[in-house]
Order: C-alpha cells, then sequence, then structure tokens
C-alpha cells in the first residue's frame, strides 16, 4: 500500500510549489492527497485553478507527510486555518513528516510553533517574521528532525526529490531525477 501524502492548497497557491511536489511524488508511487482549504476548487496566485481531493475539514489522518505550499496568499490563508493547524499539530505529535516551502513555513509551521528550536529556511526576506528560537539557514531544502522547509520556487524540484528520498529512500529518489532528466545546477556560464 502507497504511503499518503496530503498537499494542503488554499486560494493564492504558487502553483510551481505546489504542482512540482505533487508530480514527482505521484512519480514516486505515493498517494497524493490534495486538501482544499476554503473550497474544493482553489486559484493559484497565477490564476490556475486546481481541484482538491477533500475539504481541510474532511481529510482526516493516516498521512505520512503533510505539505503546505508557499505564495504569499497562499500560504496565508493556510496559516489561517483552524483545521489545518490542528491537523499538523496532530501530524507533529505523531511523528510524521511536516513540510513547507517559500512563505509557509513562516505562515504555517513557524507560526504554529512546529519549528521551534529547529532549523529552517523560507522565501528570502521572509526569514524576518520567523518567531523567536526558529534557526533560520540559507539553505535550498533543509530537513531538521521530521521537518522540511525550502525556499521557493527555484528550489520545488530538489525539495520535491528531498521528500522522495525521506519517504522513499535516496536510490529511488536517484532514479527518478535520471528518468526526469534532472541534476543538480553546478553553476557555469548562460553563453555556454
Amino acid at each position: 500500500m502507497a504511503k499518503r501524502v496530503a498537499v494542503f492548497l488554499a486560494d493564492g497557491f504558487e502553483e510551481i510549489e505546489a504542482i512540482t511536489p505533487i508530480d514527482i511524488l505521484v512519480r514516486a508511487g505515493l498517494e497524493v492527497v490534495k486538501v482544499g482549504v476554503g473550497g474544493l476548487t482553489l486559484t493559484g496566485s497565477h490564476g490556475i485553478r486546481v481541484g482538491a481531493d477533500v475539504l481541510v475539514t474532511e481529510a482526516g489522518d493516516g498521512f505520512e507527510l503533510l505539505f503546505f505550499p508557499g505564495g504569499g496568499v497562499g500560504a496565508k490563508n493556510l496559516g489561517n486555518s483552524a483545521a489545518a493547524k490542528q491537523l499538523a499539530l496532530a501530524a507533529g505529535a505523531a511523528g510524521k513528516w511536516l513540510t513547507a516551502i517559500c512563505a509557509a513555513p513562516v505562515f504555517t509551521l513557524a507560526a504554529w510553533g512546529l519549528l521551534a528550536g529547529k532549523k529552517a529556511t523560507c522565501y528570502p526576506g521572509m526569514e524576518e517574521k520567523f518567531p523567536p528560537g526558529v534557526i533560520f539557514s540559507q539553505e535550498a531544502v533543509v530537513v531538521d528532525g521530521k521537518c522540511v522547509t525550502s525556499r521557493g520556487v527555484g528550489t520545488a524540484l530538489p525539495f520535491a526529490l528531498t521528500l522522495v528520498t525521506l519517504l522513499e529512500g535516496k536510490s529511488r529518489a536517484d532514479k527518478l531525477a535520471t528518468e526526469i532528466v534532472y541534476s543538480q545546477p553546478t553553476g557555469g556560464s548562460a553563453n555556454g
């Protein structure tokens, strides 16, 4: 039976930060459930509409990993959801993975007290909004305990592959990276 992942979506979510991990997690063979906060059809920050599988109030538990995408408005909408907070707190208490990217580490996990004493990252400039006790890092993807945070649109793919590594192992993530023709950037010239 495939491990279950909950991806929380609210109006204003950043499309690449949500869809890239969804796609990679599905390719890895995980069961991805799109959880709608505020409705079953959500509109991203660039006008792309995505359908959720279930409302946040009906999502329940049984997930190995909870993922909160960014987008300034979307992350705030997620952070304001009492139901999303309750699910995250319960998942954290049960030792499940809690993950967020861009503005979401600030407005969800940190705001709910789930990053206290942990190393984390977020969208550049948002780190000033972390509450005291969160240890900011400029790394693209940060794993501390059962929390994973990432910086933004440009880090969505390495973030997603990190989640696959954590849930399915490094060999599965490496195989998937090869299949999608992905390699970590090493620098170089734009003129080739």
